[in-house]
Parts: C-alpha cells; structure tokens; sequence
C-alpha cells in the first residue's frame, strides 16, 4: 500500500511540474507559431498529474481540511475535463478529416464533462455520465492508433501535420494507444483493475513524444516567423528606397512630406516630377489593402509614373495614360491617385484626381479653406473615359496639402472619425506655421486622436506645399 502510494504521489507531481514548465514556455513564446501544442501539454500534464495527486490517500491526508473537502469536486473535474484536454492537444498535430473528427469529440467530450461535473455536484455521483467519457475516449484513441498504423487511412483521411512523423511521436503514439486502449477495456469487464503504472508509463511516453514534436514546431514556426521578418525588413528598405530621398527645390515654393506606413510595407505612394526651378508636378497615391501585395503595386506606381512623366503638365492626361500603363496590371486592387501641377512663376496651378480625397487649399488673402475634388473613377475599376482636370489660381501665402485617406479616417475612443472638420480645422488653426513643422504636428494630431491602445489602421502620407 505504502509503494503505492509514493508512486502516485511522485508520478503526480512529476506530471504537475512538467506541466507547468509546458505553459511557463507556452506563456513565453505566446507569439509563436504552434504554441497551442505546447499550451495544451501543459494542461494536459497538469490535469492528469491531479487525477494521480487526487488518487493518492496520503497526498489527500496531508492537505488542509478545507482543501478535502474540495478533493471528491476536483476528482469529478479532471476525470471529465482529462479527455477535452487530451483532444484538443492532439487536434493540434492534425489534418484534414483527423483534424475534424477530434474537433467533434472534443465538443462531446466537453458536454459531457459539463453535465458530469454538474451531475456530481448535484447527487454526488461522479460515475453517471462516465461510461459515455469512457466510449468517447476509445473512439478517440482508435482514430489515434488507425491514422498512426496504417498510412492509407493516414493518406487519405489525414494524419500528423508535416514534420510531425517521427520515429518519436509515432513511438509514444503507438504505445499510449495500445496502453489506453488495453487499460480502458480491462476495466469495462474488471471495474476495480489497478492499471495505474501502466498508465503513467503510457501516459508519459506519449506526452514526452508529443511536447517533443509540438516545441520543434513551435521553433520551425520561429525559424520561419524570423525569415519573413527579416524579408519584410528588407522590403521596407526597399519600399523607402523608392520614395523621394528629397523635396525639389522650387522658387517660391516650400515642399514638406511625411510618409508613414501602417505595417513594414505600405500601399500608399508619393512622387515628385520637377521639369525646372518653376515647375513640378505632385503625385500622391493609396493602393486599396495593405501589406506585401499593397507595397508591390505601390513600386509598379513608381515606374509608370516616370514612363507617363513627358504628360506632368497635364494632370489629366498624365492620369490616363497611368491608367493605360497599369491596365490589367493591379490584379483586383484599386488605386487612388491625385495629381497636382503646379507652376510657381505664373503662378497656376491644375489638378486631377483618381477617387483621391479632395485637394485642400489655404487662401491666405481671405483667411479661406477650399475643397477642390475633381475626380474620376479609381484606377483599376474596368471603365474608360476622361479624368475632369481644373485650373487653379493662387497667391503667396496659400497653402497646397495633398493626403491619402489614413488622415481623415482614423478614430477616437467613441468611434468618431478625424474627419474633414478637424482636419480644416487644424489647417485654420495652423496657418501660419512653416510646412515641414505643420506636417510633423499633423502627424502627432492623428496620434492623439486616437487611444493609445489602438494601432495605426491605415498609411498615411501628407505633402504640404506652401506658396513663398
């Protein structure tokens, strides 16, 4: 009796402790890729190391009275909740129709243990439900053994993820399986067959086995996770590469930009294309989406942008020929473009736009916000006609800003969007400061405007042009 009862109180613990570390790891690498596998070990090991520890007399003996009383409900608990823990880690290792089947028994599984726990707590009799537990459990380590064994059912209905067919894994598979398997049928036909040892012996083999492959999963999906953030890094550099390394130096004109990108890699796009020290033109562009696919577009922007640049006097015709260029290119996304000519010595200005967000001009003269959007259809949408151009008179001390819509659309913490009003407020509020500080401020604005817990939903990029 006495060996008895230190081998259950030392496979108890041992089974506790492992499974602590197992979510101390999970808990740590939290972010990694496979983390569940090693999650559900963890509570795997620790529930079955508390069926041992609940089962030991002397462990039970020792604790405090009010921690007995609670021994006969946690007994309940684990007994039930033991087949859900063991499930959903396995699921974890799987494919396809495996994946499927062990996703249905665990939901059985977890219905059954509701109405178990809730049974005992009401009768205080724990073996009501648990002849369906024990049904639930066979089926489950039949599925195990048959998708291990044979590498037709494997093939055709689905096995282990990849990398997880190791000698490891399929032994511990094998022998927990025939083990359980063996264990849970002795004691349908001998209720009071003592099969503990073997068990724990089952038991952990298979949980070595599978913490073994579901850490080399976890640190595979590192490997990877830090390969394409290195790649992202590299494309960032790129992306940035790509953007004006300066503003063009105009007379009479004073050129701010702020580009910041919601991810690595952004959709949006801004371009210069200075003809002398009088003329430019201004291209601001956003790529529907964001990340790799949104970025890709961004740097095929760039190149037509330059093939289209003979046209950078006419905003109009520049736009269409742009839209010849990426034809069939954009592969479903939608671009937004505003293009902006602007010629500082007979001081006129013309403008088109793509589905952009209007062009906003300060009339210094008159202390005066205006809203120029003359805008066609969205690059990429399969339509054909002119894009509406305008001409535009200024004087010194207007103000030119150009953005894409990662300005006026972000929120605050009641769901209200900056907006038109703010942004021509803070444009009222500021017109008297220098282009480069007011374009910095108005970044720092959006940050404010939003709570500090949510992240930057969108890129933004910001051209102020003001009129010396």
């Amino acid at each position: 009796m006495l060996n008895g009862q230190i081998s259950l109180a030392i496979s108890g613990t041992a089974f506790v402790v492992v499974g602590l570390m197992s979510l101390a790891v999970a808990l740590i690498r939290r972010r990694s890729p496979g983390v569940l596998a090693v999650l559900g070990v963890g509570v795997w090991s620790v529930i079955y190391g508390t069926q041992r520890l609940n089962d030991c007399d002397a462990f039970v003996a020792a604790l405090p009275h009010w921690m007995q009383v609670c021994i006969p409900y946690s007994h309940a608990v684990v007994t039930y909740s033991t087949l859900v823990a063991g499930t959903l880690t396995f699921r974890e290792l799987t494919l396809a129709r495996v994946r499927q089947v062990l996703g249905i028994v665990s939901g059985l599984a977890a219905l059954i243990a509701v109405g178990g726990v809730a049974i005992f707590v009401r009768t205080g009799d724990e073996n009501v439900l648990l002849r369906y537990n024990h049904l639930l459990t066979n089926v489950a380590l039949v599925v195990l053994l048959a998708t291990t064994l044979f590498r037709k059912l494997a093939h055709r209905y689905g096995s282990f993820v990849s990398g997880a067919k190791s000698k490891v894994l399929l032994t511990g598979a094998v022998l927990f399986g025939l083990e359980a398997l063996g264990s849970n049928i002795g004691r349908s036909f001998t209720p009071d067959l003592d099969t503990h040892g073997w068990d724990d012996l089952g038991f952990a083999a298979f949980l070595l086995s599978l913490g073994y492959v579901a850490m080399q999963r976890v640190y595979s999906g590192e490997l990877r996770l830090s390969s394409i953030e290195n790649e992202l890094a590299i494309a960032r550099q790129l992306q940035f590469a790509i953007l004006p390394t300066s503003t063009p130096e105009l007379r009479n004109l004073r050129i701010a930009a702020v580009y910041e990108p919601m991810s690595a890699v952004a959709g949006d796009f801004y371009e210069f294309l200075p003809v002398d020290n009088h003329r430019s033109g201004f291209l601001v562009a956003d790529v529907s989406g964001h990340g790799v696919p949104a970025a890709l577009i961004a740097s095929m922007i760039k190149l037509a942008a330059k093939s289209v640049a003979a046209h950078a006097s006419d905003p109009a015709e520049l736009l269409r020929r742009l839209r010849e260029v990426l034809s069939g290119q954009l592969q479903g996304q939608f671009v937004s473009v505003a293009y902006l000519w602007i010629d500082a010595e007979s001081r006129k200005a013309r403008y088109s736009a793509a589905g952009h967000p209007p062009l906003l001009l300060w009339r210094a003269a008159s202390r005066s916000l205006e809203r120029i959007a003359s805008n066609g259809l969205l690059l990429g949408v399969p339509a054909d006609g002119d894009f509406p151009a305008c001409e535009i008179e200024f004087s010194p001390g207007d103000r030119f800003l150009l953005y894409t819509d990662g300005v006026s659309e972000p929120e605050n913490a009641v769901g209200e969007a900056f907006g038109d009003r703010q942004l021509e407020q803070f444009l009222r509020d500021g017109c008297s400061v220098p282009a480069a500080e007011l374009s910095l401020q108005l970044l720092a604005r959006l940050r404010t405007w939003t709570p500090p817990s949510t992240p930057q939903q969108d890129d933004i990029t910001i051209l102020v042009i003001d009129v010396l």
